[in-house]
Protein backbone atom coordinates (compact mmCIF):
# COMPACT_ATOMS: atom_id res chain seq x y z
CA UNK A 1 0.00 0.00 0.00
CA UNK A 2 0.96 3.45 -1.19
CA UNK A 3 -0.11 6.65 0.04
CA UNK A 4 1.10 10.21 -0.92
CA UNK A 5 -0.06 13.01 -2.16
CA UNK A 6 -2.81 13.73 -3.48
CA UNK A 7 -4.45 10.20 -2.53
CA UNK A 8 -7.65 9.87 -1.37
CA UNK A 9 -9.09 6.85 0.63
CA UNK A 10 -10.33 5.26 3.75
CA UNK A 11 -6.55 4.27 4.52
CA UNK A 12 -5.49 8.27 4.48
CA UNK A 13 -7.95 8.36 7.01
CA UNK A 14 -6.53 6.15 9.25
CA UNK A 15 -3.28 8.11 8.72
CA UNK A 16 -4.63 11.12 9.09
CA UNK A 17 -6.43 10.16 12.88
CA UNK A 18 -2.48 8.78 13.51
CA UNK A 19 -0.89 12.22 12.80
CA UNK A 20 -3.65 14.05 15.13
CA UNK A 21 -4.63 15.65 11.97
CA UNK A 22 -8.71 16.50 10.81
CA UNK A 23 -9.47 12.78 8.94
CA UNK A 24 -11.01 13.68 5.82
CA UNK A 25 -9.69 11.33 3.82
CA UNK A 26 -7.18 14.00 1.30
CA UNK A 27 -3.68 13.11 1.33
CA UNK A 28 -3.18 17.34 0.66
CA UNK A 29 -0.17 19.59 1.81
CA UNK A 30 -0.95 19.73 5.53
CA UNK A 31 -0.74 15.96 5.56
CA UNK A 32 2.40 15.59 3.31
CA UNK A 33 3.93 17.75 5.88
CA UNK A 34 2.84 16.19 8.79
CA UNK A 35 4.30 12.87 7.38
CA UNK A 36 7.35 14.52 6.71
CA UNK A 37 8.07 15.75 10.25
CA UNK A 38 7.21 12.33 11.75
CA UNK A 39 9.81 10.61 9.37
CA UNK A 40 12.31 12.78 10.27
CA UNK A 41 11.19 11.87 13.97
CA UNK A 42 11.49 8.23 13.58
CA UNK A 43 14.73 7.80 11.48
CA UNK A 44 12.94 7.33 7.91
CA UNK A 45 13.76 9.34 4.62
CA UNK A 46 11.39 12.90 5.14
CA UNK A 47 9.76 12.09 1.58
CA UNK A 48 6.52 12.57 2.71
CA UNK A 49 5.76 9.23 0.89
CA UNK A 50 4.00 6.38 2.74
CA UNK A 51 4.49 2.57 2.03
CA UNK A 52 4.96 0.03 3.85
CA UNK A 53 8.29 0.88 5.90
CA UNK A 54 6.33 4.01 7.41
CA UNK A 55 3.31 2.20 7.89
CA UNK A 56 5.49 -0.59 9.51
CA UNK A 57 6.90 1.57 12.18
CA UNK A 58 3.77 3.54 13.10
CA UNK A 59 2.37 0.58 14.06
CA UNK A 60 3.14 0.80 17.95
CA UNK A 61 5.56 -2.19 18.97
CA UNK A 62 6.04 -2.66 22.83
CA UNK A 63 9.33 -3.75 24.80
CA UNK A 64 7.29 -4.80 27.76
CA UNK A 65 6.68 -8.51 28.11
CA UNK A 66 3.71 -8.24 29.94
CA UNK A 67 1.69 -5.61 27.37
CA UNK A 68 1.97 -8.55 24.58
CA UNK A 69 0.21 -10.70 26.35
CA UNK A 70 -2.79 -10.77 28.79
CA UNK A 71 -5.30 -13.48 29.85
CA UNK A 72 -9.05 -13.99 29.94
CA UNK A 73 -11.40 -14.48 32.74
CA UNK A 74 -11.32 -18.70 31.53
CA UNK A 75 -7.31 -18.57 31.70
CA UNK A 76 -6.11 -18.67 27.86
CA UNK A 77 -3.43 -16.52 27.19
CA UNK A 78 -3.53 -14.14 24.32
CA UNK A 79 -0.40 -12.60 22.41
CA UNK A 80 -0.44 -9.57 20.79
CA UNK A 81 0.83 -9.42 17.08
CA UNK A 82 -0.56 -6.67 15.22
CA UNK A 83 -0.33 -6.01 11.37
CA UNK A 84 0.93 -2.34 10.63
CA UNK A 85 -1.64 0.16 10.08
CA UNK A 86 -2.88 -0.10 6.77
CA UNK A 87 -3.21 -3.43 6.61
CA UNK A 88 -6.76 -3.29 8.87
CA UNK A 89 -9.60 -0.60 9.47
CA UNK A 90 -9.37 0.74 12.40
CA UNK A 91 -12.81 1.50 13.13
CA UNK A 92 -14.10 1.57 15.95
CA UNK A 93 -17.22 -0.67 15.39
CA UNK A 94 -19.47 -1.92 17.41
CA UNK A 95 -19.30 -5.82 17.33
CA UNK A 96 -22.60 -7.59 16.30
CA UNK A 97 -21.28 -10.86 14.79
CA UNK A 98 -18.46 -13.66 15.81
CA UNK A 99 -17.15 -15.96 12.65
CA UNK A 100 -15.68 -19.09 12.91
CA UNK A 101 -12.91 -19.70 10.02
CA UNK A 102 -9.95 -22.15 9.39
CA UNK A 103 -7.22 -20.64 7.19
CA UNK A 104 -6.88 -23.79 5.13
CA UNK A 105 -3.04 -23.76 5.50
CA UNK A 106 -0.18 -24.48 7.96
CA UNK A 107 0.14 -24.67 11.52
CA UNK A 108 2.10 -21.01 12.51
CA UNK A 109 -0.35 -18.41 13.19
CA UNK A 110 2.37 -16.03 12.73
CA UNK A 111 2.80 -17.44 9.26
CA UNK A 112 -0.73 -16.44 8.26
CA UNK A 113 -0.33 -12.93 10.08
CA UNK A 114 2.66 -12.44 7.80
CA UNK A 115 1.43 -13.56 4.85
CA UNK A 116 -1.65 -10.64 5.02
CA UNK A 117 1.14 -8.39 5.60
CA UNK A 118 2.24 -9.16 2.43
CA UNK A 119 -0.91 -8.94 0.49
CA UNK A 120 -2.01 -5.85 -1.39
CA UNK A 121 -5.86 -6.23 0.83
CA UNK A 122 -7.13 -5.33 4.48
CA UNK A 123 -8.13 -8.90 4.53
CA UNK A 124 -7.39 -10.86 8.03
CA UNK A 125 -9.42 -11.59 11.32
CA UNK A 126 -9.01 -10.30 14.45
CA UNK A 127 -7.55 -13.93 15.58
CA UNK A 128 -5.62 -16.44 14.83
CA UNK A 129 -5.44 -19.71 16.60
CA UNK A 130 -2.24 -22.44 15.84
CA UNK A 131 -2.88 -25.87 15.30
CA UNK A 132 -0.66 -29.15 14.84
CA UNK A 133 1.57 -29.91 11.60
CA UNK A 134 -0.48 -32.43 9.71
CA UNK A 135 2.79 -34.12 9.35
CA UNK A 136 2.02 -34.79 13.03
CA UNK A 137 5.66 -33.74 13.90
CA UNK A 138 4.70 -30.74 16.20
CA UNK A 139 2.80 -29.13 18.37
CA UNK A 140 4.43 -25.88 19.54
CA UNK A 141 2.01 -23.90 18.35
CA UNK A 142 -1.03 -26.07 19.02
CA UNK A 143 -4.20 -23.92 20.29
CA UNK A 144 -1.74 -20.42 20.62
CA UNK A 145 -4.22 -17.31 20.29
CA UNK A 146 -2.73 -14.59 18.28
CA UNK A 147 -4.45 -11.32 17.90
CA UNK A 148 -3.64 -9.62 14.75
CA UNK A 149 -5.11 -6.11 15.06
CA UNK A 150 -6.47 -4.00 18.11
CA UNK A 151 -10.19 -4.65 19.21
CA UNK A 152 -12.42 -2.22 18.00
CA UNK A 153 -10.83 -2.59 14.37
CA UNK A 154 -12.00 -4.71 11.94
CA UNK A 155 -10.79 -6.30 8.10
CA UNK A 156 -12.38 -8.07 5.19
CA UNK A 157 -12.64 -11.79 6.10
CA UNK A 158 -16.42 -13.29 4.58
CA UNK A 159 -15.79 -12.29 0.80
CA UNK A 160 -19.29 -11.87 -1.14
CA UNK A 161 -22.37 -12.47 1.09
CA UNK A 162 -25.54 -10.20 1.25
CA UNK A 163 -24.73 -7.76 4.11
CA UNK A 164 -21.28 -5.29 3.74
CA UNK A 165 -22.33 -4.43 7.29
CA UNK A 166 -21.27 -7.66 9.01
CA UNK A 167 -18.14 -6.83 7.60
CA UNK A 168 -17.69 -4.04 9.51
CA UNK A 169 -19.81 -5.05 12.72
CA UNK A 170 -18.33 -8.83 13.49
CA UNK A 171 -15.36 -10.40 15.04
CA UNK A 172 -13.19 -13.07 12.95
CA UNK A 173 -11.33 -16.22 13.98
CA UNK A 174 -9.16 -18.57 11.92
CA UNK A 175 -8.07 -21.62 12.95
CA UNK A 176 -5.09 -23.13 11.82
CA UNK A 177 -6.36 -26.30 9.80
CA UNK A 178 -5.77 -27.59 6.00
CA UNK A 179 -9.73 -28.65 5.75
CA UNK A 180 -10.61 -31.43 3.41
CA UNK A 181 -8.85 -34.28 2.20
CA UNK A 182 -9.14 -35.63 -1.18
CA UNK A 183 -7.81 -38.60 -2.45
CA UNK A 184 -5.33 -38.65 0.92
CA UNK A 185 -4.24 -35.33 0.43
CA UNK A 186 -4.51 -31.96 1.59
CA UNK A 187 -5.05 -29.32 -1.53
CA UNK A 188 -1.82 -28.44 -1.41
CA UNK A 189 -0.75 -32.24 -1.94
CA UNK A 190 0.54 -32.77 1.18
CA UNK A 191 0.10 -36.39 2.98
CA UNK A 192 -1.39 -35.92 6.49
CA UNK A 193 0.05 -38.14 9.16
CA UNK A 194 -2.76 -40.90 10.72
CA UNK A 195 -3.03 -38.98 13.90
CA UNK A 196 -4.26 -35.57 12.00
CA UNK A 197 -7.16 -37.13 10.40
CA UNK A 198 -11.04 -37.36 11.29
CA UNK A 199 -13.47 -38.85 9.31
CA UNK A 200 -17.13 -37.68 9.22
CA UNK A 201 -20.59 -39.93 9.68
CA UNK A 202 -21.75 -38.20 6.78
CA UNK A 203 -20.44 -35.68 4.10
CA UNK A 204 -19.71 -31.95 4.33
CA UNK A 205 -19.66 -29.96 1.47
CA UNK A 206 -18.37 -33.43 -0.12
CA UNK A 207 -16.07 -34.72 1.41
CA UNK A 208 -16.22 -37.34 4.68
CA UNK A 209 -11.98 -37.34 5.55
CA UNK A 210 -10.62 -33.71 7.25
CA UNK A 211 -7.37 -32.51 8.73
CA UNK A 212 -8.94 -32.98 13.03
CA UNK A 213 -9.26 -30.23 14.81
CA UNK A 214 -7.24 -30.68 18.05
CA UNK A 215 -8.17 -31.39 21.83
CA UNK A 216 -6.36 -28.13 22.62
CA UNK A 217 -7.55 -26.27 19.53
CA UNK A 218 -11.17 -26.77 20.43
CA UNK A 219 -10.37 -26.11 24.16
CA UNK A 220 -9.01 -22.70 23.07
CA UNK A 221 -11.64 -22.02 20.65
CA UNK A 222 -14.16 -22.30 23.65
CA UNK A 223 -12.45 -20.10 26.12
CA UNK A 224 -11.97 -17.39 22.90
CA UNK A 225 -15.60 -17.84 22.39
CA UNK A 226 -16.22 -16.99 25.90
CA UNK A 227 -14.46 -13.88 25.92
CA UNK A 228 -15.41 -12.42 23.05
CA UNK A 229 -18.71 -12.87 24.01
CA UNK A 230 -18.17 -10.71 27.05
CA UNK A 231 -15.87 -8.31 25.71
CA UNK A 232 -18.51 -7.20 22.63
CA UNK A 233 -21.52 -8.18 24.10
CA UNK A 234 -22.10 -10.63 21.43
CA UNK A 235 -24.87 -12.99 21.99
CA UNK A 236 -22.71 -16.17 20.73
CA UNK A 237 -25.63 -18.91 21.27
CA UNK A 238 -27.46 -17.62 18.41
CA UNK A 239 -26.87 -17.75 15.15
CA UNK A 240 -24.80 -21.23 14.86
CA UNK A 241 -25.72 -22.70 17.63
CA UNK A 242 -29.44 -22.31 17.56
CA UNK A 243 -28.75 -24.84 14.05
CA UNK A 244 -26.70 -27.44 15.86
CA UNK A 245 -29.42 -28.01 18.30
CA UNK A 246 -31.89 -28.35 15.30
CA UNK A 247 -30.38 -29.91 12.70
CA UNK A 248 -27.04 -31.61 14.38
CA UNK A 249 -23.97 -31.28 12.32
CA UNK A 250 -26.18 -29.72 9.02
CA UNK A 251 -26.14 -26.50 11.32
CA UNK A 252 -22.89 -25.52 9.40
CA UNK A 253 -24.69 -25.66 6.02
CA UNK A 254 -25.76 -22.12 4.09
CA UNK A 255 -28.59 -20.24 5.75
CA UNK A 256 -30.34 -17.14 4.52
CA UNK A 257 -30.40 -15.23 7.56
CA UNK A 258 -26.56 -15.76 8.10
CA UNK A 259 -26.34 -14.74 4.98
CA UNK A 260 -27.81 -11.48 4.68
CA UNK A 261 -26.94 -10.29 8.23
CA UNK A 262 -30.47 -10.85 9.79
CA UNK A 263 -29.39 -13.73 12.82
CA UNK A 264 -27.17 -11.95 14.87
CA UNK A 265 -24.76 -13.74 16.92
CA UNK A 266 -21.68 -16.38 16.07
CA UNK A 267 -21.60 -18.16 12.63
CA UNK A 268 -19.15 -20.06 10.67
CA UNK A 269 -17.99 -18.84 6.80
CA UNK A 270 -20.15 -21.94 5.69
CA UNK A 271 -23.04 -20.26 6.83
CA UNK A 272 -23.22 -17.36 4.58
CA UNK A 273 -20.81 -19.06 1.44
CA UNK A 274 -21.82 -22.09 -0.37
CA UNK A 275 -18.31 -22.79 -1.98
CA UNK A 276 -16.71 -22.22 1.44
CA UNK A 277 -15.72 -25.15 3.56
CA UNK A 278 -14.49 -23.39 6.77
CA UNK A 279 -15.07 -24.89 9.48
CA UNK A 280 -16.46 -27.93 9.38
CA UNK A 281 -18.68 -30.22 11.37
CA UNK A 282 -16.37 -32.20 13.97
CA UNK A 283 -18.45 -34.05 16.60
CA UNK A 284 -15.53 -32.63 19.48
CA UNK A 285 -16.17 -29.41 18.03
CA UNK A 286 -20.28 -29.63 17.61
CA UNK A 287 -20.40 -30.63 21.49
CA UNK A 288 -18.17 -27.80 22.65
CA UNK A 289 -20.61 -25.09 20.63
CA UNK A 290 -23.59 -26.88 22.31
CA UNK A 291 -21.44 -26.96 26.04
CA UNK A 292 -21.77 -23.00 25.89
Amino acid sequence: MLLKKGSRSAEVKQLQTFLGLKADGIFGPGTEKAVKKWQANNDLLADGIVGSMTWSKMQPKSTDASEKFYETNEGLSIETHFLPIGEYKVGPTKKEFLFLHHTAGWHNPYNVISAWDRDSSTIATEFVMGGQSIKGNSDEYDGRVIQAFPEGAYAWHLGKNGSQYMHEHSVGIEVCNFGYIKNGKTYAGTVPHASQLVKLTNPFRKFKTWHRYSDEQIESLRKLILFIADRDNIDVRAGLIQEIKKHGAKGFEFNENAFFGKTKGMWTHTNTRKDKSDMFPQQELLDMLVSL
